[in-house]
């Protein structure tokens, strides 16, 4: 068993409004957020909400290219330690770019308003980082900053498309590094301090498939609400071109067919990372609060949404998603509470959800 016991979080306005935040922004991190324990929910919960704010950004239809360029590096020189920009400028800056009433949102809803009351917010997601010890700080920072750089980059690359077009599936997973993959590190970087040298090898061996495998699955599911609601197409354009269609026509009636095929081409390269991420998920240690599920969970339903995806991928297109049943998700969630999953199960688990849904009889 892996060292010293969590300890229970304290009372905290700025961490408890940070904890209800994520419950709005993405109820699936949540998840992790809610079965670990202190310190590593904390650490957890405020680093997502760092890069959330630039995520938002990022995605942000109504912003020009080069505001959004702008706007990242202002937010990347606040958080960092040794450059004098306060993130009060970064607030001031996109202030105008906020929907009304931004800093008004309950914290029942979710979605885009729930995402733009975190960037309305920023200046206490980063005063609550800036609480939480050195070591933390140290630990969550460089990824942070390499995922609002690489944000900038894409921005600044299809600036003149009005929206991102990846071209070829090495161009997806270096965008897929800049949006998971630097979580992947981050996760890491505060894993790997409690652990022996070869452990942490493997853990960082491995980290960057763990993230891919879940950061392809979301662009395999989501290919018609990122087209639709924020202009971007992650689809390889190249891969589509070899079925026909255009990245500015991916969403097109007679197109479904053949967007399919690359959701499912996208899907089945995603898979290639499974088993990457199970030896990542086998060696995490169990210390500073942290919990094999809270990682698990998240593994375990990208492979089932995966086997969703293959199964029937026109349902992306046509329908506007694919998701594996909320009795699928509950069932996982209660399985892991109820104690009796030891992590050479997860391997198992993994087997079963690539081709059936997860049924606890």
């Amino acid at each position: 068993m892996d060292t010293e016991p969590p300890t229970e979080r304290l009372a905290d306005s700025d961490i408890d409004w940070c904890f209800d935040a994520v419950q709005g922004v993405s109820r699936t991190f949540a998840i992790t957020i809610d079965v670990l324990e202190e310190p590593m929910a904390s650490y957890i919960c405020v680093g997502y909400l760092l890069c959330r704010v630039a995520d938002t950004v990022e995605d942000a239809g109504h912003i020009p290219p080069d505001e959004q360029s702008r706007l990242l590096a202002l937010y990347d020189r606040a958080l960092d330690p040794e450059d004098s920009t306060g993130i009060e400028e970064f607030r001031r800056e996109v202030g105008p770019w906020l929907p009304e009433n931004a800093e008004e949102v309950s914290a029942d809803e979710v979605g885009d308003e729930a995402d733009w009351e975190v960037v309305a917010r920023s200046p206490r997601v980063v005063a609550t980082f800036r609480s939480l010890g050195e070591d933390a700080q140290s630990a969550i920072y460089p990824p942070v900053s390499e995922l609002v750089t690489g944000m900038a980059e894409f921005v600044d690359r299809y600036a003149d498309d009005g929206g991102l077009r990846i071209g070829t599936i090495d161009e997806l997973e270096e965008y897929c590094w800049y949006a998971a993959g630097t979580v992947g590190e981050l996760i890491t970087n505060l894993l790997a301090q409690d652990v022996d040298d070869r452990r942490a090898e493997i853990m960082r061996a491995n980290a960057r498939g763990f993230a891919l495998l879940l950061q392809l699955v979301n662009v395999a599911k989501d290919v018609s609400d990122d087209f639709r609601e924020e202009n971007n197409v992650y689809l390889p354009a190249s891969w589509l071109r070899e079925r026909g269609v255009s990245p500015a026509n991916v969403t097109d009636p007679e197109n479904h067919t053949a967007v399919a095929g690359v959701i499912q081409r996208v899907t089945r390269h995603a898979r290639g990372y499974m088993d990457d991420a199970q030896r990542y998920l086998e060696a995490l240690p169990e210390s500073q609060g942290n919990t094999v599920e809270a990682w698990a969970i998240p593994f375990l339903l990208a492979v089932g949404t995966s086997r969703e995806l293959l199964e029937r991928p026109e349902d992306v297109v046509e329908e506007g998603g694919v998701k594996v049943s909320r009795a699928e998700v509950m069932g996982l969630i209660q399985l892991f509470k109820s104690g009796n999953v030891e992590r050479e199960r997860i391997g198992e688990l993994r087997s079963q959800l690539e081709d059936e849904p997860f049924s606890s009889s």
